[in-house]
């Protein structure tokens, strides 16, 4: 396990997140343990782990441990109750969504309808301007990141049955419209959807065993966690994505056809 050697700086939001070198060589963002965010960290580790096999363009991150002398050494630490810490790899030269004005394409808009749809599965209504990263590769074109999953399944500090009563409905997000204006198919989204679906439910259950146990997860939250996966990508997910497709998507690029029309 790779271990911490100097403290950079706290990052900027509402949770205990601090950028840290670790003797691997790489900074990372370190999201603490902490009261009152009690699924922030189980819900990053789900997200990331479930991202990653589906290929999404997420941050590498793992768990790691850190020696209690070392953070209390951190400016205005807030004590965290676990020695293990959920840590993302800091990609430098980026941007978020609020500091680009100007975007010609998305160069890995191949990526794109699959994030939208990740979002709608895990329930992540927090998917803003300042939770996806923009790294400029060629004039006014990015590669885009996604990071933050600490308010999936509906919130940071979620309870047992909570879970289970998740409303379904269209998310109201400025950065899925972003994303949906770059993709023209709209079979990229009918794809994400059959890729979700063959995922292993073994898999699923096994990566959310592995959260740390004192991250306070109980057995039964990890059961209803794990079926909830599985109900909701078989017979919530097509229908949600039904609903999007005609509310938000098909919608938009009708807009964006007729402008075009408009303007030749």
């Amino acid at each position: 396990m790779i271990k911490p050697v100097s403290y950079v700086k706290k990052l900027e939001g509402k949770s205990n997140t601090h950028l840290i070198k670790f003797d691997d060589g790489y900074d990372y963002a370190v999201k603490y343990f902490i009261a009152g965010f009690e699924k922030s960290l189980p819900n990053e580790w789900v997200a990331y782990c479930l991202a990653r096999y589906l290929q999404l363009p997420i941050p590498y991150a793992r768990i790691v441990e850190i020696p209690p002398d070392f953070s209390s050494q951190i400016p205005g630490f807030i004590e965290s109750s676990s020695n293990f810490q959920f840590a993302s790899r800091y990609i430098p030269g980026c941007s978020n969504g609020h500091e680009v004005s100007h975007m010609k394409e998305i160069v890995n808009e191949q990526q794109l309808a699959s994030i939208i749809l990740f979002d709608y599965w895990l329930s992540n209504g927090d998917r803003t301007k300042k939770n996806i990263l923009l790294r400029e590769e060629e004039d006014e074109k990015y590669h885009l990141w996604i990071i933050d999953h600490a308010e999936c399944f509906g919130s940071y500090n979620w309870i047992g049955e909570e879970v289970e009563d998740l409303p379904v409905k269209i998310l109201k997000s400025a950065t899925h419209q972003l994303m949906a204006q770059f993709v023209k198919d709209e079979s990229a989204f009918y794809e994400a959807l059959k890729v979700i679906q063959t995922l292993p439910n073994f898999l699923i259950e096994e990566v959310i065993s592995l959260i740390p146990e004192d991250w306070q997860v109980s057995e039964a939250e990890k059961k209803i966690l794990s079926q909830y996966l599985i109900r909701r990508r078989k017979k919530i997910l097509p229908h949600i994505l039904k609903k999007y497709m005609a509310r938000e998507y098909l919608p938009l690029h009708s807009a964006e056809k007729s402008k075009e029309e408009e303007e030749e």
